[in-house]
């Protein structure tokens, strides 16, 4: 997996201070997305141990919130893979720290089983997450008055609570 940037003191994408992985690949290709040179598989850096190192110092300080993945696309079958390993170190060395996800694909989406984003780690990985933001962006639906979001369409799903109860529970900012 390659990577395009890390941002290391992020407040845009998730609550309180973060840092900010933005991962390389992505199919999706929304009209309007605001990062379109990460669509390309091999765009910026490889992921590596030392990639990982430095990710996991970044978020030593007490007023780093936690971990928001971005991309391009993690929830990309290669990238999933690659970032599985990665976000359980992650819960390991920080497991007050929350670990945020943004994706084009739905929760629903990567749930079912030969869907394309679907692997054998997406549920997994999915345990990991804290906040998933889905969906696609939509140029027609661009809204920039909403919180952690590009268009209406977009969801800010809270994990831990959709899991307990079985439902898909929208994340309340709290």
């Amino acid at each position: 997996m390659n990577y395009g940037e890390i941002k290391n003191c992020d407040i845009a994408n998730g609550q309180g201070v973060r840092v900010t992985l933005f991962v390389s690949g992505c199919t999706n290709h929304c009209p309007g997305c605001f990062q379109p040179q990460t669509w390309d598989f091999n765009y910026g850096r490889p992921f590596t141990k030392e990639t990982e190192r430095e990710l996991i110092d970044l978020l030593a300080p007490s007023y780093i919130n936690g971990l928001t993945l971005l991309g391009g696309e993690p929830m990309e079958p290669e990238n999933q893979r690659a970032l599985l390993p990665f976000l359980h170190r992650v819960r390991d060395t920080y497991p007050k720290k929350t670990i945020w996800c943004f994706t084009g694909f739905t929760y629903e989406d990567l749930l079912r089983e030969g869907s394309h984003p679907h692997t054998e780690v997406t549920e997994e990985m999915l345990s990991l997450i804290d906040v998933l933001v889905d969906g696609r962006f939509v140029q027609e639906l661009k809204d920039i008055s909403l919180r952690f979001r590009g268009s209406s369409n977009q969801r800010l799903i809270d994990l831990n609570a959709t899991r307990e109860k079985g439902e898909i529970v929208p994340w309340d900012g709290i």
